[in-house]
């Protein structure tokens, strides 16, 4: 299937995995370029630029197919090396990245002369024409399904996209509830050029995370979803536990004085505790509602194969019925 992702990121299928910490290392990125797809490692999961230049060496010794690397710009007392990493990335030969958060023009310049590929997550059509304005490649869209951070909009993909669609002139791809050919043809149908997944990711054999992880996905349905910090309008979609409901807990009973520190405990230093150490009642971490349509766990290849066979049937057959 060819579309615009395809030729703008030289890959087979217009598929992306998302930068999702402490799950997007080589293991995971190399499997889904080795399948067609956009792999993508998260810079942040590393932390400093050398640890990033050895993780994508690793990559590249798994994989001869193209990947990325997500930098997540955050606002921080103690940031992240970032001119460090940005440096990584570029002498390191990678041709992709995904960037997330605050706005990246700062660093565009520096990663255009490396005739590096820049696409922006963006949560709103405004945040992707600004993308598009400062000279980002592409986008991808984020409707409020998703697993992490939806925004303060909470526009669905299915208002979303095709105001994307009616607005930009730049490629974008659909994030946020996709996890089958359906999500794909669905959303090329409303004017994306390709998904990009998370969570339906996770549940894959290759993913580098316990596999109490992967099992909790399989066993979550769509309702097992909830929104947090949302009093801090820094809203994150998380799989419901114990600690999340005393994280909504302490949001109803402290309301507008609510800050960080009242719930550190339940988001600070999760990640390791979840995805390492298999402890899914050690905070909050994210997941899009999309758990619901997630059913087994196969390796990265049968997942893109399916989807793009499916994809495939559901356009030719389905589809065209509707035509005759």
């Amino acid at each position: 299937m060819k579309t615009k992702i395809t030729e703008l990121f030289g890959i087979e299928h217009p598929i992306i995995q998302g930068g999702m910490h402490y799950v997007g290392l080589a293991e995971m990125a190399a499997a889904v370029s080795n399948a067609g797809g956009l792999g993508i490692i998260t810079g942040l999961t590393q932390g400093t630029p050398e640890k990033l230049t050895a993780e994508i060496k690793r990559c590249q010794a798994m994989t001869d197919k193209p990947f990325g690397v997500n930098l997540t710009f955050l606002p921080s007392v103690t940031p992240p090396d970032y001119p460090g990493l940005v440096d990584a990335i570029v002498e390191s030969g990678v041709k992709v990245v995904e960037t997330a958060g605050n706005n990246p023009a700062k660093w565009l310049p520096q990663l255009k002369d490396a005739n590096i590929k820049v696409i922006h997550k963006c949560t709103s059509v405004r945040h992707s024409l600004k993308a598009e304005q400062i000279g980002c490649d592409a986008v991808s869209v984020d409707g409020f399904e998703c697993g992490g951070h939806p925004g303060e909009d909470d526009v669905t993909n299915f208002v979303l996209l095709p105001r994307a669609a009616d607005e930009l002139s730049i490629p974008f791809v659909a994030s946020g509830g996709q996890a089958d050919a359906r999500s794909l043809v669905a959303s090329l149908a409303m004017g994306a050029d390709g998904i990009n997944m998370g969570t339906r990711f996770i549940a894959t054999q290759e993913a580098p995370v316990h596999e109490n992880v992967k099992q909790a996905l399989v066993a979550a349905s769509e309702l097992d979803t909830r929104l947090v910090m949302r009093p801090l309008r820094n809203t994150e979609r998380v799989l419901v536990n114990p600690a999340v409901e005393r994280l909504l807990e302490k949001e109803a009973e402290l309301g507008s004085k609510l800050k960080f520190e009242d719930i550190a405990n339940e988001v600070a230093g999760v990640y390791p505790k979840v995805m390492t150490e298999g402890a899914m009642d050690s905070g909050a971490w994210s997941c899009g509602m999309v758990a619901g349509l997630i059913y087994d766990v196969p390796t990265v290849a049968q997942l893109i194969d399916r989807i793009m066979s499916e994809a495939d049937a559901i356009i030719k057959q389905r589809l065209a019925g509707f035509a005759a």
